[in-house]
């Protein structure tokens, strides 16, 4: 049995692209092998900087015979029908087919075709080119002289060779012979551009495997992030440092060489005085290295990086240079570090600190948010009133927590920012330790983006919680305003990690933080934005002040703003739009909540049993009744009261279609309880119900459920004793308003009609 070695081999192709596109080839091509009745033992893709390669083993030689009965004329058919037959079956005599018997039908002729498979080779020259031509870059590009024509190759770099060999253990290998916008398929691939460039003969997969490790390079891109790994682990500790680990630059690199050859540069420790992350990003961003800590764990003044190159040196060339770039860089990060402390240069007022003149600066700028949603001061303002509603709703001080939501966004026009849009958020609060800020505000500047995914930590104190769900709450609120909702996979504002974020917020630091007003404030606040007209506001405005003379300039702009501003908070969005969006969101809320909560465990149907309840916007409550329906039903009495609900369910359900919905609403006539089985369960639903609405009006849901589950019996007692539907109709009445108060006191903790099972 055959096994198929693919190379496409081209010009650096990007790193990031590099582990998609070695999925997609083997996709692509096993698929097709598949398709075509080539079925296969194993397979496994290939990565490097130059270089796709695919090893396919256990082919068939050729794709199997296939056979095909075809059915023809009775036998005694007129002369044309016969020949037909034989001319579509491909026979020269009618006595080359058989004869059946059917016992309605009576005698027909038969035709047994055979189609010989195509062998695997011919097969695999029909595969390759068409995967090549259709490859699934997210980028690519055409190259050369052909490259005017339209249909000419697209690939991620320019194609410069094509490998396809077949072999099999003990014949020899045979060249795939197919070529590919004149790139003709072969049994030759390069070694490493700089030390193995000469072409190199390859048949099968194990000698190319060593054929190119001898040409210096290394096939398995997890193969070269080990040695990564392991080599910069080893330098580091020779000099008493650590490495600090990063998977995503570790991946990033692997992708750069071929041949990882990793040493280690320095530069001077006058550059750790400014903030270690800013280093870290600078060295990472910049010079794709990975930086380094003492035993302390504070950051060294050394790097390691990773070539593609063995030097006559050892590499100290190497280093050097990259640490002369190392240091440029890190003279530029320490200069806008300076410049960021400092106040602006053109700023009147230096009695405000540098954030403030920065926030300034971005109100000045009118960077905008969205086109619908207006400009980030704009947003920075609804940000600040959420803040101020949410505070006293987790225990934060209101002023802190306006104070830090009004700073939030400042660091988004410093120069450190600027150049590192990663450390938004963090040099926020770095500035406004330095300017003096209280530590809870600083901390909540940086706080407030997280959680940015699911491991990411959340804000843990008071006011960093407030400013973190305040700008969610206004990201949401605002996109629900405009209509710009998740559809399917599509989510480009990351609408569902938002609402995410606010969830794990609130659960995790154990929140009772009910939902309905914060969410109503937040589009409330969009929509006032969304809604007012500002160009006309504030050319009605500018052009009543220059009836009376007031003059162009700065001082007008600035009027002319906080009329603007005024009168747009003046505006009443319409009620019911309101409560529409805010309902809709709730809804948004009720289904990343399940998704959160499935993640954890918890069954879908149990959430939807209570999520069923009117007004479940507290999270944290439903997540306790959850926990509690649970345990209930993991209980005997509670899998028999699901029984008896449902029982009693079903006949409510069925009489209501005969008699109308709400045809059994109101309180049964303790008069009319003919059997003892009667009487015990209505004095029973007297005190379950009574204590289940109270306990759980009290939120003891394990109460409420413990209350309920002592209906057991007397319900067992009733459905084995009483006829529901009597003949008398006042008893049968009476019976089902009974019915009906069980159902009530059942939903009073969830609606048990969601449970499933």
């Amino acid at each position: 049995m055959p096994d198929l070695l693919l190379e496409l081999f081209s010009e650096e192709m990007p790193a990031r692209m590099q582990r998609q596109a070695a999925e997609d080839l083997k996709r692509l091509i096993t698929n097709a092998l598949v398709d075509r009745n080539l079925a296969y033992e194993g397979a496994q893709a290939f990565v490097t900087p130059r270089r796709l390669a695919l090893h396919v083993v256990g082919l068939p030689a050729a794709q199997p015979t296939l056979r095909e009965a075809r059915k023809g004329p009775r036998v005694g058919a007129p002369e044309a029908a016969v020949q037909g037959f034989l001319k579509s079956a491909g026979l020269a005599r009618i006595e080359d087919a058989t004869i059946e018997n059917d016992p309605k039908k009576g005698a027909f002729y038969v035709a047994t075709i055979e189609r010989p498979g195509r062998t695997t080779s011919e097969a695999v020259a029909e595969i390759v080119p068409a995967v090549v031509r259709a490859f699934p870059w997210p980028k690519s590009m055409r190259w050369g002289e052909a490259s005017v024509r339209p249909d000419a190759l697209r690939w991620v770099r320019p194609l410069r060779g094509i490998l396809c060999t077949l072999a099999t253990p003990h014949d020899a290998a045979e060249v795939v012979p197919f070529a590919v916008d004149g790139i003709e398929s072969g049994q030759f691939t390069r070694g490493h551009r700089f030390l193995a460039p000469a072409p190199i003969d390859v048949r099968r997969y194990d000698d190319y495997v060593d054929a190119l490790m001898k040409a210096k390079v290394v096939l398995d891109a997890d193969r070269r992030k080990a040695i990564i790994a392991e080599d910069a682990k080893s330098l580091a500790f020779a000099q008493g440092l650590e490495l600090v680990e990063d998977e995503g630059l570790l991946e990033e690199v692997a992708g750069l060489v071929e041949w990882p050859v990793v040493l280690m540069g320095e530069f001077e420790a006058d550059y750790l005085n400014i903030p270690p992350e800013v280093v870290r990003a600078t060295i990472r961003a910049n010079q794709k290295c990975f930086v380094l800590r003492d035993a302390d764990g504070r950051l060294a003044n050394r790097f390691i990086l990773v070539s593609n190159l063995i030097a006559s040196d050892g590499g100290a060339a190497i280093a050097a240079g990259n640490a002369r770039v190392v240091r440029a860089r890190l003279s530029d990060a320490r200069h806008f570090w300076l410049t960021d402390l400092h106040d602006l240069p053109d700023y009147k007022d230096k009695s405000e600190k540098p954030l403030d003149q920065r926030l300034a600066k971005l109100e000045a700028l009118e960077i905008v948010f969205h086109e619908k949603l207006g400009t980030q001061a704009e947003r920075i303002e609804r940000i600040e009133t959420l803040a101020r509603e949410i505070a006293p709703l987790v225990g934060a001080d209101v002023a802190l927590a306006a104070r830090a939501a009004r700073l939030a966004k400042a660091d988004l026009v410093t120069e450190m920012v600027g150049e590192f849009p990663e450390l938004q958020g963090l040099m926020g609060r770095y500035y406004a330790t330095h300017q003096g800020e209280e530590a809870s505000v600083a901390d909540a500047i940086e706080e407030h983006y997280k959680p940015q995914g699911p491991n990411d930590r959340i804000p843990a104190s008071p006011v960093s919680i407030a400013v973190a769900l305040a700008d969610k709450l206004d990201t949401l609120g605002g996109f629900w305003a405009i209509d710009e909702k998740p559809t399917g996979s599509k989510d480009p504002y990351a609408l569902r990690r938002a609402a995410l974020g606010v969830i794990r917020i609130v659960l995790e630091n154990g929140l009772r933080l009910p939902l309905t007003g914060p969410l109503g404030a937040a589009v409330w606040g969009a929509l006032l934005d969304v809604e007012f007209a500002r160009e006309d506001e504030a050319g009605a405005v500018v052009h009543s002040l220059e009836k009376r003379g007031f003059p162009k300039g700065p001082e007008l702009d600035e009027i002319v703003g906080a009329v603007s501003r005024a009168a747009r908070r003046a505006q009443v969005p319409d009620d019911a739009r309101l409560a529409a969006i805010t309902r809709s969101l709730l809804d948004f809320f009720a289904d990343r909540l399940k998704v959160y909560l499935r993640d954890k465990g918890a069954r879908h149907d149990l959430i939807d049993a209570v999520y069923a309840l009117p007004g479940q916007d507290d999270l944290l409550m439903v997540v306790w009744r959850v926990e509690a329906l649970g345990r209930l039903l993991d209980t005997e009495d509670g899998r028999n009261l699901l029984a008896g609900y449902r029982r009693a369910a079903n006949i409510l359900r069925a009489e209501e279609k005969r008699d109308g919905a709400g045809a059994f609403a109101g309180v049964h006539d303790p008069a009319k309880l003919a059997l003892p089985a009667e009487r015990d369960l209505a004095d029973a639903l007297a005190a379950a119900g009574a204590a289940a609405r109270e306990r759980a009006g009290r939120e003891d849901f394990e109460g409420a459920m413990r209350a309920l589950a002592g209906l057991r019996p007397p319900v067992d007692a009733f459905f084995l004793d009483v006829t529901v539907n009597a003949d008398d109709p006042a008893l049968r009445l009476n019976r089902l308003r009974l019915l009906g108060e069980l159902r009530e006191a059942v939903h009073a903790v969830a609606d048990f009609s969601k449970v499933a099972g």
